[in-house]
């Protein structure tokens, strides 16, 4: 049996750290949090190099643009590089990346317009409702995270009249176009709104109801009886295994996860776009919302199988300066899609939580 000295002796070893000259007075080192599932170090070291990479390339009006033959598009490619550093936990003014988020942030703030496109006509194209888009729902992520109440109330009127805009610029099957008055409608761009719509909705904007349900009924006449989502309602072709990805999101977004058309959609995606190893046309796109489907479905065997292998192919894309090259679109789309994609297990932002 131990002596009083003895016991003494035992409790300070177990209290004290050894070896690092620690003080009892001073506080603990708190635990470092447990990863989320299927995240390793590697994975961590590969989202620490590529949220790197985006810091080391935003530009000094806080816009990240790309730099291939497909044009610059700083409006969109700023809003996904946003919502990359959203994803590990910053916001405009906590985080590690906060400086970051406060810049891109107040960017795509000073490209609204008066009409309520967020856009840089400029450079943007011929297809600005991309950015529109993506700025939605990247500015309706920040929005629920904004303190400045003079900031918050500027958000509230940018993302009013960038609703406003679409659910005018709305064709009258429900879907979208490049453009504001293009009048018609295709797959991608729909999606893209629709998204946009319920990261506003969700912050507290009005969205019409009207507008999301012809949206959601515009996918429903899209559908294709193998269970994809053809590229345009009007022209039917085959189906699209992204653009079909991209479709599961808006319905798991609106809370329909029982839907009958999703579930066909789901099986459809696994046989064509699989869980990573597959070659297909706009690989990145395909699995940034087929990650997102998957996720969202909350089936842990088919995540289980997904993510292993699509983080894996991911990390051996990866280049040398930590950034990925997105289906040759740019560095900064590709990074910002990959992050997406691998930092999903976070379950950070509420767009992309069930």
């Amino acid at each position: 049996m131990m002596d009083r000295t003895t016991r003494i002796m035992v409790a300070l070893l177990v209290v004290w750290p050894v070896g690092l000259g620690a003080d009892p007075g001073e506080p603990a080192t708190p635990p470092a949090a447990p990863r989320p599932k299927h995240i390793t170090a590697e994975t961590e070291a590969a989202i620490e190099r590529g949220l790197e990479y985006l810091v080391k390339t935003q530009g000094r009006e806080g816009a990240w643009r790309n730099r291939t033959g497909y044009g610059t598009y700083p409006v969109a490619m700023s809003a996904l590089c946003g919502l990359a550093l959203l994803m590990n936990g910053s916001t405009p003014t906590q985080g590690r990346y906060a400086t970051n988020v406060d810049r891109v942030t107040d960017f795509i703030m000073s490209c609204a317009t008066n009409t309520g496109l967020i856009a840089l006509r400029a450079e943007d194209g011929s297809r600005p409702m991309y950015g529109h888009g993506f700025s939605m729902l990247f500015l309706g992520e920040v929005y629920g995270m904004t303190e400045d109440v003079d900031r918050q109330q500027r958000l509230h009127n940018i993302l009013k009249r960038a609703v406003d805009l679409t659910a005018q610029a709305q064709s009258n099957l429900g879907g979208w176009i490049y453009q504001p008055d293009g009048g018609t409608d295709e797959g991608s761009v729909t999606i893209t709104q629709l998204q946009g719509l319920r990261a506003c909705r969700n912050g507290g904007i009005s969205v019409p109801k009207t507008v999301i349900d012809q949206a959601l009924d515009y996918l429903k006449i899209s559908f294709r009886s193998d269970g994809g989502i053809a590229y345009r309602a009007r022209n039917p072709g085959p189906s699209r295994p992204p653009i079909t990805a991209a479709a599961i999101c808006c319905w798991f977004n609106a809370g329909d996860y029982d839907n009958p058309m999703a579930k066909k959609a789901l099986r459809y995606c696994r046989s064509t776009i699989g869980p990573g190893e597959k070659s297909i046309g706009h690989y990145f796109y395909a699995h940034l919302y087929y990650a997102q489907a998957l996720y969202l479905a909350g089936d842990a065997k088919a995540w289980d199988e997904y993510f292993p292998k699509i983080r894996e192919k991911l990390l051996s894309k990866q280049n040398e300066d930590g950034s990925w090259m997105g289906d040759g679109v740019g560095k900064p789309y590709g990074t910002a899609l990959a992050l997406i994609i691998l930092q999903l297990p976070y379950n950070r932002i509420p767009i992309m939580q069930r």
